[in-house]
């Protein structure tokens, strides 16, 4: 028997305790307590913070208070209906669990990984995860199952497939080789932050496109050799259970016929989105903004393009193979799809609620305006300075969830701040999201964190919340260790983070003089 190594005997250790811990649903609730009791010490305490974007002062709240209460009981529906990541993932499922049960992707997945190299699937599926960021969460619903299959069908562990794509996935924050919605969305918060300080500062959206395109060179062989090292390893050989296919099965007639008439039904949707985004007056291009912010619409549009995507070529394939029959098929179909989703659901409830107490508690700014006030009191270098940021995010990831939350209470505090220690808006908010990137993968407080747990049981139905853990948090340190020198090493040689974004920020005022 092979003696395991300091790491894997760790790792091994946290997936025990790990697996000690409730199911995340009362996880939830349990740190919904914690912050119940939180929220009345610091009320009682007087604990605040002074905005810095209109010199409010914020008080911390007590989520027992009169208001509180009543907004719980009272908008409960509305909290739950909604949490964002719940619509994106019903919805996709709504189509993808017809594509699923008909039989289409098990069959697509084998005609892909029959053409492709197998050393080359890992690194495959982590760039593909590092792009799904410009379908906004689509990602985490759509890839992350397909990974396991396509890891399965070449005779590897699908959970290691669901892990590689999770963490590149999660990464695309800051490893993305194009910009696109997400870089619209935090940089647009970066402006008014920025005009603090010069009222006349414009967001570049593309202005962190060589940060990020170096991002994703650096992420892809650090999680590729996380994948081949440690967890593969970890995970021991992987044993199909019967009556999945092999993955060097040939396809049956019905099934080619069925590929033939999916992909036909594909190019028939994508067709359909290029006029709705291309044709004079397209509905999904904002005609009124420029650069990479007219196509803002396309980009949000993408998660319903998905679900007309997975329906249309579930249902051909399933007419041309005899699945589908009638139309109430296809409506059992999506039925399972989401009876299957009920636990999910289910969790969707407590972190939505969650999510929405922390926030009417109005710690998680006070926070981070606390954690940016220490950052400027330590007169840090500012190489060391953007390590700093980084870490301060990755600290905060444990708390808020959400990217674009953690930064609407950061950046009014941040940017402008360093901004008068000369450095740009565009390398901060570049910090800001490699810190963002790395520790989410393996928190169990992250919105899908349930979901791609879920994933995993398809596959191993005793893997427990310690085993995803376990298996995260090598990409977790490897990706943090990799992100965190890059920043400084980027600050450190002054690179441009994009076209006409360099480090340094200077002053109107100090150019004139």
């Amino acid at each position: 028997m092979t003696r395991k190594t300091a790491v894997h005997r760790a790792l091994d250790a946290i997936e025990r305790l790990g697996d000690r811990l409730p199911d995340p649903v009362f996880i939830f609730f349990w740190i919904i307590g914690a912050l119940v009791a939180a929220s009345m010490i610091c009320a009682w305490a007087g604990v605040s913070a002074i905005n810095p974007v209109n010199g409010e002062v914020l008080q911390a709240k007590s989520l027992v208070a009169p208001d509180n209460v009543r907004t719980l009981l009272v908008e409960m529906p509305k909290t739950l209906t909604g949490f964002a990541p719940l619509g994106y993932v019903l919805l996709i499922m709504l189509g993808a669990g017809v594509a699923e049960r008909t039989g289409l992707l098990s069959a697509a997945i084998r005609v892909m990984m029959r053409a492709s190299p197998p050393r080359l699937v890992t690194p495959m599926v982590i760039l593909l995860g590092l792009l799904s960021n410009h379908a906004a969460d689509s990602g985490f619903v759509i890839l992350l199952p397909l990974a396991g299959a396509a890891f399965a069908a070449v005779g590897r562990h699908p959970i290691a497939g669901i892990a590689a794509a999770f963490a590149g996935v999660v990464g695309s924050f800051a490893g993305n080789p194009l910009p696109g919605q997400f870089d619209a969305l935090i940089l647009g918060l970066s402006e008014p932050a920025a005009r603090l300080i010069d009222a006349d500062w414009t967001a570049n959206l593309a202005g962190d496109w060589w940060f990020t395109a170096a991002g994703a060179v650096v992420f892809v062989p650090v999680a590729w050799w996380v994948t081949v090292r440690i967890v593969e390893p970890r995970l021991g050989p992987w044993e199909p259970a019967g009556g999945l296919p092999a993955h060097d099965a040939p396809l049956l007639p019905e099934e080619r016929r069925g590929l033939v008439w999916a992909g036909l039904a594909a190019l028939t949707v994508v067709a359909l989105w290029a006029a709705l985004t291309l044709a004079p007056g397209a509905p999904l291009v904002d005609h009124e903004a420029e650069g990479p912010a007219r196509w803002t619409p396309f980009f949000r549009s993408l998660v319903a393009g998905f679900f007309v995507l997975f329906l249309a070529g579930g249902v051909a394939y399933g007419r041309a193979n005899g699945t589908i029959r009638s139309d109430r098929d296809v409506v059992r179909l999506a039925s399972e799809s989401m009876a299957a989703m009920a636990p999910y659901i289910v969790l969707a409830f407590a972190a939505a609620h969650f999510i929405a107490m922390f926030t009417w508690s109005n710690l998680g700014v006070i926070l981070a305006i606390h954690g940016a006030d220490a950052l400027r009191a330590s007169g840090l270098p500012i190489p060391v300075l953007m390590m700093a940021i980084v870490l301060l995010t990755a600290g905060l990831d444990m708390l808020i969830g959400s990217a674009s939350a953690k930064w609407a209470a950061l950046a009014p505090v941040l940017v402008p701040m360093l901004m008068l220690v000369g450095v740009s808006p565009e390398m901060t908010t570049a910090a800001y999201r490699m810190g963002d990137s790395t520790v989410n993968m393996a928190s169990p407080l992250m919105p899908y964190f349930g979901l791609v747990l879920g994933f995993c049981q398809r596959w191993r139905p005793g893997f427990g919340v310690g085993g995803l853990i376990s298996a995260m948090l090598p990409y977790s340190a490897a990706m943090m260790a990799a992100g965190m020198l890059m920043t400084g090493a980027w600050a450190m040689l002054e690179l441009p983070t994009g076209p006409g974004a360099p480090v340094h920020y200077s002053h109107p005022g100090e150019l004139a003089g």
